[in-house]
Formats: structure tokens, C-alpha cells, sequence
């Protein structure tokens, strides 16, 4: 086996080349020894590479000689056209479910048309080397990513039935020229393992049943059998949990009456780890920043606002968001002083429902504002960039 390999092993390329005796240039030797294509495309990042099957043979500050990989050419792109935490290209997502109109949409529909049209220049700029390699490893996720790379289009230079196009046959990360140059040693590189023959010869033994007294796992006791009562209670607790988090406060009220449930209800069982954050209804809406939840338990039913939780923290000490603080304190206005002792349950003064309302529409016009701002200074840079590409297109003409 060392012997084949040694025989297909491509000598190494000295880090002197020669020279033509004619006129003394170097020759290019990396152009006539064998090469490969090396190229990945998903998530709007693109890297090809073109590298040379012969190493450059060198040597380290220690004297010994060390083998290198010649990379002839390579190339990265990067342009944003992935939807921020949904997922998928903005082309697939129209296709799905029709064109949107938004502004981000727009700029990553923009980026992908300039994606694919820098990566089929790219390809036509290479289609010396392409034609040149011996094989093509090609990772393209998703139907619009390989359509970039095969087309149909004119003058395309990778095509499907090509023999020689090859898949990765391992994981690959993000495309970059780092993962391409780990990729191109993962494929040329050979890695021995040492097999002991008598670790194998042991392991086909069939395995020697225990004793008993040699058990290290001993089984565990049976879980003991719930009553009709603490499953109805976990059956509440799942339920009124299920209807706080998608905020059904209409829902959650009627709940609450069907099966006279109390407004505090203690979640089941008390000793889980989420029940002693949020142990009742109104600290898990606080927790969830369900301001209607909070509402509906403090004005509808009474909920206990004073209440601590296994940590010490009331129901208001837990809210996230100033709207759903300023839940609490409409309750409070709405109650009047004497419902509760609203200091013990660490609520702030009252504030009335118009006073919230123009709070909250206060907040959101700030938020429009910055947003308006932001895709404003978008399509600028955009605008921009059209307009240097095009500079660059028309100096290219005159040339």
C-alpha cells in the first residue's frame, strides 16, 4: 500500500524553479503540473480556490523540509441576502409565499442578483484553470445556489454532467478560503490508523454477563403512580402556562372560572425549577412581558400583586419591558390605593391609562424614526455602490 501511494505521490515543486535557458524567465511551473477547482456557495457567502496537486517543497527554521500547498488563485465573496433569524434565501421565501415589500427584502433580492452575477465573472475569469483541473469539488446548498454555479446561462463554465464534479464527503463550515485550504488537505492527505489485532479479537468476543453483586448500575425505584388530583393539577398548570405564554387573557379568565381555579394559582409540582421563578399566573405573564395577562389578573380577578417567589422577587420585580411595568401601575391607578399594599409588591406610583398609552406611542414613533433612519442610510449606501459599479463598467468600456 505505501509503495502504490508513494508511486502516485506528485513530486514536490522546489522553492527555486528553473529557467528557461533561453532567455532565463522562470517557467510557471504550478501552471503545468495537475490541479484541482476547489469551490463553496451558501448563506450569501461564496470562496473558490484553484490549487496545485504538486507541493512547494521548503524548508522550516529548524532545517527540516516541510510541504506546502501552492494555491494559484483564490476568491471570496460575501453579500447579505440570508433572512436574519428566520432563515433562507429571500429568493426561496418568495417563491413560498410571494414577493414581499419590505426594505430589507428589496436589499437582499438586490444582493443576490449581485452575488450570482460576481460569481459567474469570477468563473468566466477562471475558465482556463477550470478547463485545466483535473477534478471540480463543488458544495452549493439549495436549488438557487447550484443554479448560480450551473445555470442555464450563457457562456456558463461549470456544467452538471461534467465527470469530473465532486461533492465534499465530510462536513463543511462557512465558505471561506481557510475552510476551502482545510477541505483541500482533508482531501489529500493520508491518515493511518494502528489496529491491535488483539483489541479487535477481544472486542468480537461476545461480553461475559455480570454477577450481580458486580451490578455498578443498580435499577432505578419504580416512579410511584400519581393520584387523579395531581394529575388534575399538572393538567391546570400545563394549561393556564400554555395560554399565559401565547397571551389568551380571554381565554385565560374563562379558564380560570370553568374550573374555580384561584387568580394565584401555585403551579404543580413546587419544587421544579421554573416554578420557583415564576411559581403563580401573574409572576410567569410578568416574566413573559404579557402586559394583557397582567391586566386581566390584577383588574378581573384579583390576583395577589404582593405575592414573593421562591427567590423573594414579586411579580412586578420580574417584568422586562417598561410597558409591561406600566401595566402594574395602571392596575394600581385602576384599583385605587387601597386594593393592595402596592410599596410591598415594589410597583411605582399610578399611572393612568391615557398616560401609558401615550407613553407606549411615544416609544413607537422613536422606533419608526430610528427604522426610517436606518433603510434610509441603506439605500443610500446602495446608491452609492450602483453608481461606483457602473463607473467601473463605463472605464472598462474605454479601455
Amino acid at each position: 500500500m505505501a509503495k502504490v501511494l508513494r508511486n502516485k505521490q506528485i513530486q514536490p515543486v522546489s522553492s527555486k524553479p528553473p529557467s528557461d535557458a533561453s532567455n532565463g524567465v522562470p517557467l510557471p511551473s504550478t501552471m503545468t503540473s495537475p490541479q484541482i477547482f476547489l469551490c463553496m456557495v451558501g448563506g450569501g457567502h461564496f470562496a473558490g480556490m484553484v490549487v496545485s496537486l504538486a507541493p512547494k517543497l521548503g524548508k522550516r527554521s529548524t532545517g527540516t523540509e516541510e510541504r506546502q500547498a501552492i494555491v494559484i488563485a483564490h476568491k471570496t465573496f460575501h453579500r447579505y441576502t440570508t433572512r436574519r433569524k428566520q432563515g433562507g434565501a429571500q429568493s426561496s421565501n418568495d417563491s413560498a409565499k410571494g414577493a414581499a415589500h419590505s426594505a430589507g427584502a428589496s436589499i437582499r433580492r438586490y444582493n443576490e442578483a449581485a452575488l450570482e452575477s460576481e460569481i459567474r465573472a469570477l468563473l468566466t475569469e477562471w475558465k482556463d484553470f477550470i478547463d485545466k483541473s483535473q477534478l471540480v469539488f463543488v458544495r452549493a446548498t439549495g436549488s438557487s445556489n447550484r443554479r448560480t454555479l450551473f445555470g442555464p446561462y450563457d457562456g456558463q463554465v461549470l456544467h452538471h454532467k461534467d465527470p469530473r464534479n465532486r461533492g465534499f464527503p465530510f462536513s463543511t463550515r462557512r465558505a471561506t478560503q481557510a475552510e476551502l485550504m482545510r477541505s483541500f488537505v482533508e482531501l489529500t492527505r493520508v491518515k493511518i490508523s494502528e489496529v491491535d489485532e488483539a483489541a479487535l479479537a477481544a472486542a468480537s468476543q461476545p461480553p461475559q454477563p455480570k454477577p450481580e453483586s458486580q451490578a455498578s448500575h443498580p435499577k432505578p425505584p419504580p416512579t410511584p403512580k400519581l393520584s387523579k388530583e395531581e394529575e388534575s393539577l399538572l393538567l391546570h398548570t400545563s394549561q393556564l402556562q400554555a395560554l399565559i405564554r401565547r397571551s389568551k387573557a380571554p381565554a385565560l379568565l374563562s379558564y380560570l372560572s370553568t374550573n374555580s381555579l384561584p387568580p394565584d394559582f401555585p403551579f404543580q409540582p413546587p419544587t421544579a425549577h421554573p416554578h420557583h421563578h415564576a411559581p403563580t399566573p401573574l409572576h410567569l405573564a410578568s416574566s413573559s412581558n404579557s402586559s394583557a395577562i397582567i391586566l386581566a389578573l390584577l383588574i378581573k380577578v384579583g390576583a395577589d400583586p404582593t405575592l414573593p417567589n421562591g427567590e423573594g422577587k414579586t411579580a412586578f420585580e420580574l417584568a422586562g419591558e417598561r410597558a409591561t411595568r406600566d401595566a402594574f401601575r395602571v392596575a394600581r391607578s385602576e384599583l385605587g390605593e387601597e386594593k393592595w399594599d402596592w410599596s410591598n409588591a415594589r410597583v411605582p406610583p399610578a399611572l393612568t391609562k391615557e398616560e401609558a398609552q401615550a407613553r407606549a406611542k411615544g416609544d413607537k414613533e422613536a422606533a419608526e424614526r430610528a427604522e426610517a433612519d436606518r433603510r434610509k442610510g441603506e439605500e443610500e449606501r446602495l446608491r452609492r455602490e450602483d453608481e461606483a459599479r457602473v463607473n467601473r463598467e463605463d472605464g472598462k468600456a474605454r479601455k
